[in-house]
């Protein structure tokens, strides 16, 4: 395997020269960095990435926590940030939930297993950790960044949507079909982006003066077992068997896993949808287009907030000069779902 000195020989340079010619780092002449880099391509000379990484005193990685491999929100996440770290000749290093205990304990030990590997930067994807926990993870690593979630006091280091508003457009766009008994299925109570999705779907319901019932709301883990579980659970008011209630025409379940879950229930016990009720799903997840009928849901732009999130640690961690953008907003993509309900539809301003 030929080395650095090598090259310098077959250039007819001294090592230092070679090094900065190759690195372009320095000043070298032209004639000399066109010498050495021919000399190189003839030896298959590859720079060592464990000796720039000391001579730079940086990895050229990027440390990504995940809670998990599985799923597709978090595999998108994953596949937006390596690609943009790829075309910028960086790399990634992942890692997700490790360790025993708590998923918040998991976090914290992935989060470690980064920063034991010396990355430049770190993007950081969890709801397990709370507000203090990151707040204090900013102060050890200025260089971070939280995808799909904001902490008060670190707004400037946090990328996401507002996923309260994305709840509010949920429940128009149900208002808007002519629905009024309408069921939920939750994701867990500890996650911040599930409480304000549902936040803003229940207050925006209530403002129209439709209260969807306690029976009526389940929750669930975004898991496909869960949103099946929760769904068996809904059955009797779907079919309109409970005395007393309506009959439930709508369902917004606040992920696509759980919601395929819920259609496939659904369609094993003889339920058509949409004919005999809508489903509405969030995340745009991408078999969300594949399912049947093609899944109707809420938009949200993961991979697009993941990329920008990436490019202000490209910029902060190699001095790029990469566009960051922000303001990143949810939308109802409508497919095969959602039917009109019974009720007169509501307009709304978009």
């Amino acid at each position: 395997m030929s080395t650095i000195r090598d090259v310098a020989k077959l250039a007819g340079v001294g090592v230092a020269t070679a090094s900065r010619a190759l690195s372009g780092n320095g000043s070298v002449a032209e004639d000399t960095i066109a010498r050495v880099r021919s000399a190189a391509e003839r030896l298959d000379y590859r720079p060592s990435s464990i000796a720039r990484a000391l001579s730079l005193r940086r990895s050229g990685a990027i440390g990504v926590y995940v809670p998990s491999f599985d799923g597709a929100f978090y595999s998108s996440i994953l596949s937006s940030v390596d690609e943009v770290l790829r075309a910028a000749g960086r790399h990634m290093i992942a890692a997700n939930g490790c360790g025993h205990g708590s998923m918040r304990q998991e976090a914290l030990d992935g989060i470690d297993f980064l920063l034991d590997r010396d990355c430049d930067g770190l993007l950081i994807a969890s709801h397990s950790l709370t507000d203090d926990d990151i707040a204090g993870l900013l102060q050890r690593r200025p260089g971070t960044v939280i995808v799909n979630r904001t902490v008060p006091g670190h707004e400037d280091r946090c990328f996401s949507v507002d996923h309260e508003l994305a709840g509010v457009l949920a429940a128009r766009a149900l208002m808007q079909q002519g629905h009024r008994e309408i069921a939920t299925i939750a994701g867990p109570d500890d996650a911040p982006d599930n409480a304000a999705r549902m936040r803003g779907f229940y207050a925006e319901l209530a403002r129209h003066d439709i209260l969807v019932r306690p029976e009526h709301q389940c929750g669930g883990t975004f898991h496909f077992s869960t949103g099946d579980q929760a769904t068996r659970r809904l059955m009797p008011a779907i079919r309109g068997e409970v005395t007393g209630a309506s009959r439930v025409t709508a369902l917004f379940v606040a992920n696509d896993l759980m919601a395929m879950a819920a259609i496939s229930s659904l369609t094993l016990a003889g339920l058509r949808v949409p004919d005999d009720v809508s489903v509405l799903g969030y995340d745009d997840s991408a078999f969300a287009r594949y399912t049947s009928p093609p899944l109707t849901t809420v938009r949200v732009p993961i991979t697009v907030v993941s990329a920008d999130g990436c490019r202000l640690l490209l910029n902060e961690c190699y001095d790029a000069r990469l566009p960051v953008q922000r303001g990143h907003l949810a939308e109802v993509i409508w497919r095969g779902t959602v039917a009109a309900g019974p009720h007169a539809p509501l307009a709304f301003d978009r």
